[in-house]
């Protein structure tokens, strides 16, 4: 498995570097950001590791460059925890945000979740497929939504999420099982869950009040508000993978 990990301190920088390869992942380490974009697309890495404050192309310029062209899972490492700075991160499209100092041993366990995760979704529906609910259609291949003839490619996580509300459509689907469903792991939490959630219903031109198809549930969990389901044709998946129903 290939790590792309940028950060700007030399010191992070190896020892992280030395962690992560001897947890078993071959590493590419960079300490720029315009380095780490050519390197993105010159090497196909499986996932990303950004730190915020990289000179040449900070961090959230960074998601953004990659997210116009890839749904690779992408984790941002940082020093800073402001609700404001993790609440950006998601928005320009981060997966998950790990803070330092590190923990290795768990960066190592929320790399190995987030890769298998996108992995599982695509493996089990390699033959293509389209899931439909109401006026909303899923691409299982390309993880592409068509909503009104607006089509939006999703990132791995807003693919799960997505995905198991749409099975799940005209019910309640609880906090707790989106979470598992998505990350597979306890490293995430509801207000994580949210700014997911925010973030598609934004990029699908679905956050006003009369057009908002996926409804929270206050102190339960979300809905996709559609009763009508159709599924063309689904490969049978693993117990938590897409081709399971809920």
């Amino acid at each position: 498995m290939k790590v792309l990990l940028a950060d700007k301190d030399a010191e992070v920088l190896d020892v992280t570097t030395y962690a992560l390869r001897r947890y078993g992942f071959e590493v590419v380490a960079v300490r720029d950001g315009q380095q780490a974009l050519r390197i993105f697309r010159e090497s196909a890495p499986d996932l990303v590791l950004v730190d915020l404050d990289l000179p040449g192309l900070n961090g959230i310029e960074l998601c953004r460059e990659i997210r116009q062209h890839s749904a690779i899972p992408l984790i941002i490492l940082s020093d800073r925890n402001s609700d404001e700075d993790v609440v950006q991160a998601f928005q320009f499209g981060a997966d998950d945000y790990v803070t330092k100092p590190l923990s290795h041993r768990q960066l190592a366990m929320r790399i190995r979740a987030i890769v298998n995760r996108a992995a599982g979704v695509s493996g089990p529906i390699a033959n293509g497929g389209e899931l439909s609910a109401g006026n909303l259609r899923l691409d299982l291949e390309s993880h592409e939504v068509n909503h009104a003839g607006q089509v939006v490619r999703l990132t791995p996580i807003e693919f799960r999420i997505f995905y198991l509300l749409m099975l799940s459509a005209g019910r309640v689907v609880s906090t707790a099982r989106l979470i598992e469903y998505a990350w597979g792991y306890n490293g995430a939490d509801a207000a994580t869950l949210k700014m997911h959630v925010s973030r598609i219903r934004q990029r699908l031109a679905l956050y006003s009040s009369a057009s908002d198809c996926i409804a929270s549930v206050r102190w339960v969990g979300y809905t996709l508000k559609s009763n009508e389901v159709s599924r063309v044709p689904l490969a049978i998946g693993s117990a938590t993978g897409p081709g399971t129903d809920p």
